[in-house]
């Protein structure tokens, strides 16, 4: 079974049960898997891989298929250590940025605010996966087309710093792709 499908599962069962927790309970473990400014200020530096395997509620069934898609797609391109290694790397690389620009905050609600969940590390395998594109026009206006789509949000009145971290995921995504670009040259594998 893909790993893709197998991490997907895993976190949407993780979310039923925790809606089976008691508020309390449920709250307090979602705190301390979250990578919010509070907890990494602290040193609680494991929230940067707990963060990615909880989520507040269950994923709606068109992300979460389009979740396994993309990580199945890339085990089937470049194999599961790298699909792990890439959505490990930009996971903890945009929530690091993030807790960068929010250290300095005293805004309490933002220190604390949750920060859970698969969006950054969804992001970074997508962006990097632009490089099984054909090169060329197609290559490029993926990356540029899914860099717009993220940075739209961003520039919006009423953005968050998770809109914030996924145009980092995103881009740190499409870094890893031209990282691929340049090593492989046109050895990799594309999409037929």
């Amino acid at each position: 079974m893909p790993l893709g499908a197998v991490y997907a599962g895993g976190v949407q069962l993780g979310a039923y049960a925790l809606e089976r927790m008691g508020l309390e309970e449920r709250e307090r473990l979602l705190r301390e898997c979250s990578t919010n400014v509070d907890n990494l200020a602290a040193g609680r530096w494991e929230t940067l891989l707990t963060s990615a395997l909880v989520v507040e509620e269950p994923m709606p069934l068109p992300y979460a298929l389009l979740l396994v898609a993309v990580l199945g797609y890339a085990e089937y391109a470049y194999g599961a250590w790298w699909t792990a290694a890439v959505f490990l790397f930009g996971h903890a690389s945009a929530t690091l940025l993030v807790y960068g620009a929010l250290r300095r905050t005293t805004d309490p609600c933002t220190r604390r605010a949750l920060d859970v969940g698969t969006s950054y590390g969804f992001n970074a395998v997508l962006g990097a996966l632009t490089s099984a594109l054909p090169r060329g026009v197609v290559r490029t206006t993926a990356r540029v087309g899914l860099l717009a789509l993220a940075a739209a949000p961003v520039v919006k009145r009423g953005r968050t710093f998770t809109d914030a971290g996924h145009l980092a995921a995103l881009g740190i995504g499409v870094g890893v792709s031209l990282a691929l670009d340049c090593l492989s040259g046109a050895k990799h594998l594309k999409i037929a």
